[in-house]
């Protein structure tokens, strides 16, 4: 009677989603708790945003939509795509879904078949295997390593691939680790692709207007448009424009693997909030200019903690190229003795230790198929941040 699914048995549940969860718990039961699970902007929506919604309330714009969009929406995200990554798509090349994480949902479940595999390089998202799995198809992971600044080699992707790959996917810059590739990293990525036409490709593109130090984003079928005809591009608005509860996804690429996935979702959710819709068609076609402002407070955040961390022995803190994360190798601390005798033996403990003694939460590495690791999100204030890593430094400092 209680016998749930093989595929839902196959997965589990989202490991980031369970820290912040938990650490809003410790918060209730009235503990001095830090988060820096959760990949959440800590700024607000723009006032122009939110604006945009309420007129949309107010001219009763709450009916059911196309099943992947309204029109006004693809069209504002066509444009975008034009504008920011010389990309042309028509409308029927374009989704809408309800967060990005959706986007790659139904792409996914909508292509993939038992037998087929998915090349992931790691650290990874920590949906992406999941949602292969689900889909009942096989991750093929490939370890990208602090010592190789957390970037895929053209020669590893080369040898992960084989007849059986039906997806590659790539995320620049990188959730976890910041981590993001030149243009010329990415055309010598294109060139192995280029020699495997089987091989569709999924570029999650979320934090593509995070980035730092006059870093210049590029994306794969933009730098090869020999992709362009089996390239799914995913972006959102969850992240640049700090609407993460508005749950916005959206990406371009083939036509027929749009109208897939519309096919699924007309029987799963159906279309995303219309309401959500329109305040993003403000997002995108508004002033950008805020965008870069929220960089400077981010960089400064970057550098702050990655500057403290490396003060802290044991830890080795990468300097990230984007996104809003931090990814120290915690190697240093693994088989050290806490103060009440308790060996820590992987970085879920690690995580655990600072959790339990100084109320930071942070996300172990395990989680991201990279340890030993774990991920900090600083998309919150300087101050927090700061005494964030003064609490792991003095548990760092009482371990032995």
């Amino acid at each position: 009677m209680n016998r749930t699914s093989a595929a839902i048995n196959r997965i589990q549940p989202s490991p980031t989603i369970a820290v912040t969860n938990k650490a809003a718990e410790l918060k209730r039961q009235g503990r001095d708790i830090i988060g820096l699970g959760a990949g959440e902007p800590d700024f607000d929506t723009p006032d122009f945003v939110k604006e945009a919604a309420i007129a949309a309330i107010h001219a009763n714009q709450t009916k059911y939509t196309g099943v992947d969009g309204t029109p006004e929406c693809k069209a504002a995200v066509q444009a975008k795509f034009k504008r920011d990554n010389n990309l042309d798509y028509g409308l029927d090349q374009i989704s809408i879904n309800s967060g990005g994480k959706h986007t790659i949902f139904n792409a996914l479940l909508a292509t993939l078949d038992p037998g087929d595999e998915v090349v992931i390089p790691a650290p990874y998202w920590v949906s992406y295997p999941d949602i292969v799995l689900l889909a009942g198809a096989t991750p093929v992971v490939i370890q990208c390593g602090v010592e190789q600044g957390f970037k895929l080699s053209p020669a590893q992707l080369e040898a992960a691939i084989t007849p059986k790959t039906r997806w590659f996917i790539f995320n620049s810059p990188s959730n976890p680790t910041g981590a993001a590739y030149t243009r010329t990293e990415l055309k010598a990525l294109a060139d192995v692709l280029m020699r495997h036409p089987q091989v569709l490709v999924l570029a999650d593109d979320m934090y593509e207007h995070i980035v730092y130090d006059d870093f210049d984003f590029g994306t794969l079928a933009e730098i090869e448009p020999g992709l362009y005809d089996r390239t799914l591009t995913v972006n959102g608005a969850s992240k640049a424009y700090a609407m993460t509860g508005w749950r916005i996804g959206f990406a371009g690429g083939p036509a027929w693997i749009i109208k897939a996935m519309a096919k699924l979702q007309s029987q799963s959710t159906s279309n995303p909030c219309s309401i959500s819709m329109a305040a993003t068609v403000a997002a995108l076609n508004g002033d950008q200019s805020f965008l870069a402002e929220r960089n400077a407070a981010f960089q400064r955040r970057r550098d702050l903690v990655v500057s403290m961390l490396n003060q802290t022995p044991g830890l080795i803190c990468p300097r990230p190229e984007g996104a809003f994360y931090v990814y120290p190798d915690c190697s240093g601390l693994i088989g050290k003795t806490t103060p009440t005798g308790t060996v820590l033996i992987n970085d879920e403990e690690v995580a655990a230790y600072f959790l339990e003694t100084e109320g930071v939460a942070v996300v172990h590495g395990a989680a991201f198929g990279g340890s030993p690791a774990f991920r900090i999100s600083y998309a919150t204030s300087d101050a927090v941040l700061e005494e964030a890593c003064k609490r792991i430094q003095r548990a760092v400092g009482n371990l032995r």
